[in-house]
């Protein structure tokens, strides 16, 4: 059996001298392997780098069997990303999460065109980082567990949330959580409904360890499996970048072009 796709590059893991094993996230067949040959020689070790879109023909005897890809570059988004350290990291660790997360051979429609905007964002968009977070939310969503951030859990509010229950991914507002805030996580403003200011620094980390925490606790815990070390490289490299003066993050790629 066979099928054609449109995918992007996960993962590439070399299976003997020349060819490779490819995790792509396709748009109809959701998170696929297969075996590219010659995948780690000189004209396809360009193109199969994690974020780059391809299309992929898979050809298998039985539909559970791995299968081999051929491949054709579409669109290269890992080298416009080369110069640019946190945004490379940023890539990484959507990639690492996404083959680490999702199901095998499941279509996740969401998630594809949701990997597809952030790679558009980590090209140029100065608040990337907060599009990622918001990635991550969404990959938490479309695996069952989306977080509640409409109301206050406790009363109804819609104003002032500023927590989030680690119990029941709802948000809590500042004066409902008084009482017990050290037990809750922050929740930084740029996640709450219609937010449109451009996130601090600080908030980012907010919303990484927001998110964090739920894909650990939900979705890597129960399997007995660490979250992939891509996504910490990224969370520490945020935490330890000197950003502009205002402490907002996004900014730093086009001062260094001039």
């Amino acid at each position: 059996m066979n099928w054609s796709d449109e995918g992007y590059v996960l993962s590439v893991r070399r299976h003997g001298e020349a060819a490779a094993i490819v995790n792509l996230l396709t748009r109809e067949h959701g998170r696929h392997a297969g075996l590219v040959r010659g995948g780690m020689g000189r004209r396809l070790r360009g193109v199969l780098q994690p974020g780059n879109q391809v299309a992929a023909s898979w050809r298998g005897r039985l539909s559970e069997h791995l299968g081999s890809f051929t491949v054709e570059a579409m669109r290269d988004h890992a080298a416009g990303l080369l110069s640019d350290g946190d945004r490379l990291a940023g890539l990484a660790s959507a990639a690492a999460l996404t083959e680490a997360a999702l199901p095998e051979r499941e279509p996740h429609l969401a998630i594809h065109d949701g990997f597809a905007a952030l790679l558009e964002a980590l090209g140029g968009a100065p608040a990337w980082a907060a599009i990622y977070v918001r990635f991550e939310l969404g990959l938490l969503a479309e695996l069952g567990f989306g977080l509640d951030l409409s109301q206050c859990a406790a009363t109804g509010r819609t104003d002032d949330l500023a927590y989030v229950s680690p119990r029941s991914a709802r948000a809590v507002s500042r004066s409902a959580a008084a009482p017990y805030k050290d037990r809750l996580l922050p929740l930084p403003r740029f996640l709450l409904p219609g937010a449109t200011e451009k996130p601090t620094n600080a908030e980012v980390l907010d919303g990484l360890r927001l998110t964090g925490y739920f894909l650990q606790s939900q979705v890597f815990a129960p399997h007995h499996r660490p979250t992939p070390a891509a996504r910490s490289r990224l969370l520490e490299r945020i935490s330890r970048t000197d950003k502009a003066s205002d402490g907002t993050l996004g900014d730093d790629r086009d001062s260094r072009r001039r």
